[in-house]
């Protein structure tokens, strides 16, 4: 199989479990908040395909999660996750699998949320959005989910990635 087409068939994959893993973790009150399910089809994506896939990498709109009120910036920060993980998976000058990894999430991760805060702040306007709102909304209630992240997906990056190399 072309490599353009195991990447389209992975970003499809990658939607796919956009779309049933929020699902799953809306069942429980406030998890999509805490565990952020949504981000994590996404970066793998970006850092498993590239950039153009990542930041194709968007579901939301077919199971009306996140909520309205906050599906525009949940949307511009899914879509900066994919778009820079993607770029930093190819353009850090790492030699080390996994600390490109790692470095890639944590930069992706880092700029989504900058940009989110940016987009309530500015675009958005949100009223009554603090610093202390986005500190915690951005790394204190999902803090969860940001260690999920941080252990789950270099793993299964890699393990992509070496089943890619492995299967060429």
């Amino acid at each position: 199989m072309k490599s353009t087409t195991k990447k389209l068939v992975s970003c499809a994959l990658c939607i796919a479990i956009g779309v049933l893993l929020p699902m799953a973790f809306h069942v429980i009150p406030n998890a999509g908040s805490i565990f952020l399910p949504m981000h994590i089809p996404v970066l793998i994506c970006g850092l498993f395909c590239g950039t153009p896939y990542g930041l194709a990498c968007l579901s939301s709109m077919t199971t009306g999660m996140p909520p309205a009120m906050i599906l525009p910036q949940m949307m511009i920060e899914l879509a900066v996750y994919g778009l820079v993980t993607g770029l930093c998976s190819k353009y850090i000058p790492q030699e080390n699998e996994m600390s490109k990894l790692y470095m890639s999430l944590i930069i992706a991760m880092l700029v989504g949320r900058i940009v989110n805060g940016f987009v309530n702040t500015f675009i958005l306007s949100t009223q009554g959005y603090t610093l202390s709102v986005f500190m915690t909304a951005s790394f204190i209630t999902c803090l969860p989910g940001i260690i999920i992240q941080l252990i789950v997906i270099p793993i299964l990056v890699r393990i992509l990635n070496k089943g890619a190399v492995t299967n060429k």
